[in-house]
């Protein structure tokens, strides 16, 4: 394991010898972590899969990200105006921590980084600050009392549920909370008004997902190309692309960046103006805690983007798209709604039903 693997793709002898260089301060931890996300991302920027960089340097692929975007985060920090105390921690640890902060701005970045450093908060903490300081970003004015810090943001979120929590101990948990985090003083006084007023503020279930699954065989439609119509020349039908199917869904793709996949006719989607798929594990699903998550699509009606409580859309969010559900108007662009999400059909044994003898005894 003391070579790039021979497959892997290197420009010139200077790339492959930066590239060994790499390897080895990899393999054998030399510097800090930031600094083995940026030779990761060098060595994955030249060719060289996860894989590869696994089995020549003993980072696993998760481990791999986690660093590779935590030094980009960390990278950050200065630019945004993280205290030097901050950036200093966070050069020799936190990978895991600067990881959730991902999907804030610079800015946010910097103020969410030295928040975790202050309070010492462990991943699911940060991911926890992450959360609520990109929902808080999104208020065209602020709620009254509290200020765009990602304390006052922590702050509010628990403000917030403790309003719509009637029991007692886990209410009192929460304006504990709030009051640890708040920044303000001003928002310090809106969750210690929480003492004396008990008031329950209903909240707003969040609606079911729109799951649908595939049943039946007649439910997965075959795509075939077409090659024309008669009168054609041999050439005509060597012209037609070769399709190949992908499951679960029997995605196909064609020559070139664009792919189709078959959906049954159902309303739904015969009623949607502007339907695009997007394919998703289920676990990045908001809402979701199943045991085993896979694989399912997402359908998109582009033309409705219209807020009403009862759905769920798709967003920007840092760059990237985002599903999320909204109790009030977000006030903010909505790129579409989801109106299906479509798991694969269920099928105990794959190679049994190409066997149509021994289904039919």
């Amino acid at each position: 394991m003391t070579d790039l693997p021979p497959n892997a793709q290197s420009p010139d002898n200077a790339d492959s010898d930066t590239a060994q260089e790499l390897l080895i301060k990899l393999r054998q931890k030399q510097g800090n972590w930031v600094e083995w996300g940026q030779a990761i991302a060098y060595l994955q920027k030249n060719g060289y899969n996860p894989q590869e960089i696994f089995e020549a340097t003993g980072f696993e692929p998760i481990q791999q990200n986690q660093v590779v975007v935590g030094s980009q985060v960390y990278n950050s920090l200065e630019k945004g105006g993280a205290s030097e105390a901050t950036r200093s921690h966070y050069a020799t640890r936190g990978s895991d921590i600067l990881y959730e902060l991902r999907l804030l701005t610079h800015e946010e970045r910097a103020a969410a980084a030295d928040l975790t450093f202050q309070h010492k908060l462990d991943m699911d903490e940060a991911r926890e600050v992450a959360k609520a300081y990109k929902e808080f970003s999104r208020f065209r004015i602020f709620p009254e009392g509290f200020s765009n810090h990602p304390g006052d943001a922590i702050a509010y979120s628990a403000w917030k549920l403790a309003r719509q929590n009637s029991d007692f101990q886990e209410r009192s948990r929460l304006i504990a909370k709030g009051l640890r985090f708040a920044h303000t003083a001003s928002a310090r006084k809106q969750i210690e008004q929480l003492l004396t007023d008990f008031t329950v503020v209903p909240k707003r279930p969040a609606p079911l997902l729109p799951f649908y699954r595939l049943e039946s065989e007649e439910e997965l439609p075959r795509i075939v190309p077409v090659a024309g119509e008669l009168p054609l020349t041999p050439n005509d039908l060597k012209a037609v692309p070769l399709v190949t199917e992908n499951q679960p869904f029997r995605m196909v793709k064609f020559t070139g960046e664009q792919a189709w996949v078959p959906l049954p006719g159902w309303q739904v989607l015969l009623s949607a103006e502007d339907p695009v798929v997007i394919i998703a594990n289920s676990d990045r699903l908001p809402n979701q805690s199943q045991n085993q998550p896979g694989q399912v699509l997402v359908v998109v009606d582009r033309a409705q983007r219209q807020w009403d409580a009862s759905s769920y859309f798709i967003l920007e969010n840092s760059g990237e798209l985002d599903i999320q559900w909204f109790e009030n108007d977000p006030e903010i662009p909505l790129l579409g709604k989801i109106i299906i999400i479509l798991r694969p059909k269920r099928i105990l044994d794959e190679e049994i039903t190409k066997d149509s003898w021994q289904i039919d005894e």
